[in-house]
């Protein structure tokens, strides 16, 4: 049984094209997720695609303090340019623990901890996330086959042990500057991201 159930559907005109949003609620707490879908998706072909975690201040708020929003900014173009794929937009911010507590742990990185840290710190693993509703999403829109836009190498993991093939890792490396090499070098060191520097 599915994790979420499609909602809703609209188009979203963006800088870079016209996408098809669609809403998903997940059931067993409520929260709503979001796909942005260009082109065909169920036609048995690899996806170029995208999970994205929310992330308010880097997406929203233009932090330099991640990747998230250049990252984010980055897929949709590139999905654009192919003519066909999927971001998903899941609500999992803070790698899972919410915004406050995201907050939370920002104070403490400005104390001198790194995100894995502060994350320890306050209770909670490094990443809490959940992909079941990623691969859920996935299979509701027909997608059987990605090339993944993604440093994590357990977004590739998750992914392919629910199902869907993986066909290539695309590297997504956008957005380094001096209020994030630190945080960058912890999730490639702690966390276990590839980048090729």
């Amino acid at each position: 049984m599915s994790s979420v159930t499609r909602m809703a559907n609209s188009k979203l005109p963006t800088r870079w094209g016209t996408f098809t949003l669609i809403g998903f609620e997940e059931k067993g707490t409520g929260k709503d997720h979001a796909a942005l879908v260009m082109g065909t998706l169920d036609d048995n072909l690899p996806v170029l695609g995208r999970i994205h975690s929310e992330c308010l201040t880097g997406d929203a708020l233009f932090s330099l303090r991640c990747d998230c929003g250049f990252q984010l900014q980055a897929a949709m173009e590139r999905i654009a340019k192919e003519g066909r794929g999927v971001l998903l937009y899941v609500r999992q911010e803070g790698r899972g623990i919410g915004l406050l507590n995201k907050i939370s742990a920002y104070n403490l990185q400005d104390q001198g901890k790194d995100t894995v840290e502060a994350n320890v710190e306050l209770g909670f693993d490094a990443d809490m996330r959940d992909y079941t509703i990623c691969a859920d999403m996935l299979h509701d829109l027909g997608v059987k086959q990605m090339q993944l836009m993604t440093n994590n190498p357990r977004k590739v993991t998750a992914l392919e042990s629910f199902g869907i093939e993986v066909t290539e890792r695309v590297p997504l490396e956008e957005g380094r500057n001096p209020f994030n090499e630190h945080y960058l070098d912890t999730k490639a060191g702690k966390l276990g991201h590839m980048f090729k520097d």
